[in-house]
C-alpha cells in the first residue's frame, strides 16, 4: 500500500473513531454505556470535545505511522487537525 493511501486511510480512521465516540451511541448502546461510565472526570471532559478527542485518537496513529520521531511529532497534530476539518465539513461546527 502507497504512502499517500495509508495517510488517507489514518485521516478516515482517526475521524471516524473521533466521531464515534463523541457523538454517537454505538452498537448495543456500548459508546453510551463509555460516556456514562466515564462521568465528569477527565475522559469524560475529552469525549464530550472533538478537538480534544482527535488529539488522542490521532496519537497512536502517528506514532504507528511515523518513522522516525520528528515524523511521528509532526503527524500526530495533523491527523487531528484533517479530523476536524472533516467533521467541519460534515457535521455541526464545534461549540465551546
Amino acid at each position: 500500500m502507497g504512502r499517500e493511501l495509508t495517510l488517507v486511510l489514518a485521516v478516515l480512521a482517526v475521524w471516524r473513531i473521533t466521531h464515534l465516540l463523541h457523538a454517537e451511541d454505538g452498537p448495543w448502546d456500548l459508546v453510551v454505556r463509555l460516556r456514562l461510565w466515564a462521568g465528569a472526570g477527565v475522559l469524560g471532559r475529552a469525549m464530550d470535545c472533538f478537538y480534544c478527542l482527535s488529539l488522542w485518537v490521532a496519537l497512536p496513529f502517528a506514532w504507528l505511522l511515523g518513522a522516525a520521531p520528528s515524523e511521528q511529532f509532526l503527524l500526530w497534530p495533523a491527523l487531528s487537525a484533517a479530523a476536524i476539518l472533516l467533521e467541519r465539513a460534515t457535521g455541526r461546527p464545534e461549540e465551546n
